[in-house]
């Protein structure tokens, strides 16, 4: 099931699709009413990647294999945290943005939510679903294969006044399902070109996402 879109914190209308968790196990009510700051600076963008997420910082010992139809990934890599990603600037917080999404592809992977989980709010009502979605996803032996992610753009509106706003667009791969028998848990759910609007404060000296949604 979509999630409903909020509202846009960038001129352009964006045709996007729900987050992948949320039309996977079809919660409702997957959308995050926000009121974004108006802009106070000139936005940027990250340098594009073509490489999906997690970048390979720090990879587990053995050879990684991506999940397919006859079991989990193995030794996925682990994404490092940079340690701009923790810095109180617009440049840091493009950093931890893209941390975050790398995290977030990590745990499609593995169910591995351990570094992830402390990045977000209690408050973030999406990220509590996308919690509550991945370890759905993992129970009882299930697993699910493609689903990595790519974040080619990132703009920031800084602001030192407000809550700093961002809009990302997220690329994810397709995604299949299994359950623990080997046998197919789902439809798959098709390749997906989203934009998504983000928010973090910074808190004793640490990123935290505040709210999350998509943009329509």
């Amino acid at each position: 099931m979509p999630c409903h879109p909020i509202a846009a914190i960038s001129p352009a209308r964006v045709r996007v699709a729900a987050v992948v968790w949320c039309a996977v196990w079809l919660l409702t009510g997957c959308s995050t009413q926000v009121s974004p700051p108006s802009p106070t600076s000139t936005t940027t963008a990250a340098p594009a990647s073509s490489a999906p997420a997690p970048a390979p910082s720090s990879t587990a010992p053995g050879a990684y294999k991506p999940a397919d139809a006859n079991g989990k990934a193995q030794n996925v890599p682990v994404p490092v945290m940079p340690e701009l990603a923790k810095e109180n600037s617009k440049a840091g917080l493009e950093a931890f943005i893209g941390y975050w999404y790398e995290q977030l592809s990590y745990v499609d992977e593995t169910g591995d939510m351990s570094a992830w989980l402390p990045l977000n709010s209690p408050n973030c009502r999406l990220c509590a679903q996308l919690q509550k979605s991945g370890e759905d996803a993992y129970i009882n032996g299930r697993w699910i294969a493609g689903g990595r992610i790519t974040v080619p753009v990132i703009h920031v509106q800084w602001s030192a006044e407000n809550v700093p706003a961002a809009t990302v667009q997220v690329i994810q791969e397709r995604i299949d399902y299994y359950n623990a028998d080997g046998s197919v848990g789902r439809m798959r759910s098709e390749a997906s070109n989203d934009a998504f609007a983000f928010f973090a404060k910074h808190i004793e000296g640490a990123w935290t996402v505040v709210d999350l949604g998509v943009i329509a």
